[in-house]
């Protein structure tokens, strides 16, 4: 994590101390962080999203086509998850239903990116917070005293890990480009379904990579998780935040809006089911134009100030009924309350997700739903390899209409996401963009509220301020 730069002496009794992360490093976007420690805990924290990339400008007066190409760029890890939130919004704006053949391919190419980006995440960006590498580059500089809790053995064990697991996202990059054309920033997904009809040399060809990927996701990945429980069992309660979550659901399994990952909202200990109107996106403290607050993505508007007084962040402050929610895998997980692993259910002494109970709301909480969640996938898609037939047709042709409105909501590794387009006179009049990272690295809401990110970090230790380490670690865990 680079850029620490304590901006006071070390904090004694009653002293507070700021630190600016920044910018902070092993994570997918370009992020800052300042906390206020005082007494070796962070007392407050302020998150900040410095790019400012205007895709909703790019897309205005385009042909709606163009959008599921397009919004792809603002992530090359996650490419897969924008094409599928584009094509949603332009299924329903376009008014087309998809065949069957074209729903699972759409699932086969984002369940494989999906996979990807979990194992990158864990092993890549956030492992180094909990092992070393050697003394050599990606895996120094570090921190003087990083914290660094498992024996010699289980290090080796995941530093070798860490080698294999650049293999496995190599082999789930030809699986997406198998049947999406390219990777990163895929052609295969398209309003109507997909451009490639398998073919049964393909399929085998996308099976025979998975069978690999799939044994390292369930006897190497989900158990090096749970093994970090043991030294790091203190990070089981740090990291908490609002415990608020949101969900909309994805990989859908039929044409009547069931999904493998179920959509759902939990707000101050309730569950609730999702209704899109409740979306509002704050902007108080980003730079955006105030008269823009508090709209609604379907009349949302993305004007940037970037000179405004009080604001600290390119990134929109969304709220649900009013409330910040956490986004990504635990939040999916909670939603759905699957079955864990057999090595969860051995290590936690509990059955279903929900079951680790406040433990799920911290720093570990959500490394452990992101491991069971890519458990999960990825049994989910041996299952859309077999359904998949070979030769049947993935697409269907509909014509750009006049005028029309459309809304996708799915799920990236990271989040919920949202595209709206309204369409007027064939080409595209308004284009909003809600992505995942923005539900957790949002700044303060126009009621001075927290985002998830900030009020997840008030809480966390800081015995040395040099070495801020579990600050990254909370950070970390979302993914951002």
């Amino acid at each position: 994590m680079a850029g620490c730069k304590p901006q006071a002496e070390p904090a004694g009794a009653g002293k507070k101390v700021k630190i600016s992360i920044d910018p902070v490093s092993r994570i997918e976007g370009h992020l800052k962080a300042e906390v206020t420690v005082k007494g070796g805990v962070v007392v407050d924290a302020r998150v900040s999203g410095g790019m400012y990339r205007g895709f909703e400008q790019i897309l205005t007066g385009r042909d709606p086509r163009d959008a599921t190409q397009i919004t792809q760029r603002i992530c090359g890890v996650c490419p897969t998850a924008h094409a599928t939130a584009s094509a949603l919004a332009l299924d329903d704006a376009f008014g087309v239903e998809l065949t069957d053949n074209g729903r699972i391919a759409r699932n086969l190419i984002l369940g494989a990116n999906f996979l990807q980006s979990h194992i990158l995440h864990f092993y890549h960006l956030a492992a180094l917070d909990y092992v070393n590498g050697p003394e050599t580059a990606p895996f120094i500089p570090r921190y003087k005293n990083n914290d660094v809790r498992v024996s010699k053995e289980v290090n080796d064990v995941a530093v070798g890990q860490y080698l294999e697991a650049l293999e496995m996202r190599k082999v789930l990059h030809e699986m997406v480009a198998l049947l999406g054309g390219k990777m990163p920033h895929v052609a295969g997904i398209v309003v109507g379904g997909s451009t490639e009809i398998p073919t049964r040399e393909a399929l085998d060809a996308y099976l025979v990579r998975f069978k690999k990927v799939k044994e390292f996701i369930i006897n190497k990945y989900v158990p090096i998780v749970y093994l970090l429980a043991g030294p790091y069992g203190d990070l089981l309660k740090e990291g908490v935040g609002h415990k608020n979550l949101v969900s909309w659901g994805v990989f859908p399994l039929d044409n009547k809006g069931n999904t493998l990952l179920k959509p759902g909202v939990y707000t101050d200990g309730k569950d609730y089911k999702v209704d899109p109107s409740m979306i509002k996106e704050h902007v108080k403290h980003s730079w955006f134009k105030d008269s823009t607050t508090q709209l609604n993505p379907t009349v949302g508007q993305t004007l940037p100030d970037p000179y405004k007084d009080g604001a600290y962040s390119f990134i929109k402050a969304p709220r649900y009924n009013g409330k910040p929610h956490e986004a990504g895998p635990l939040a999916r997980m909670w939603a759905t309350n699957p079955e864990l692993s057999k090595i969860g259910q051995d290590t936690l002494g509990v059955k279903n997700f929900r079951d680790i109970g406040d433990a799920a709301f911290s720093t570990l909480g959500r490394h452990v739903a992101r491991a069971e969640e890519t458990a999960l996938v990825a049994i989910a898609m041996e299952d859309w390899i077999a359904q998949a037939q070979p030769g049947k047709e993935t697409f269907v042709p509909t014509p750009i209409p006049k005028n029309a409105e459309g809304l996708g909501m799915t799920e990236a590794p990271r989040g919920a996401l949202l595209h709206y387009v309204d369409i007027k006179d064939s080409v595209i009049a308004n284009y909003q963009i809600t992505s995942a990272t923005i539900w957790n690295a949002n700044p303060r809401d126009d009621n001075g509220v927290r985002g998830p990110i900030e009020e997840a970090l008030v809480g966390v230790l800081v015995p040395d301020i040099e070495n801020p380490v579990n600050v990254g670690r909370l950070i970390r865990s979302y993914d951002p």
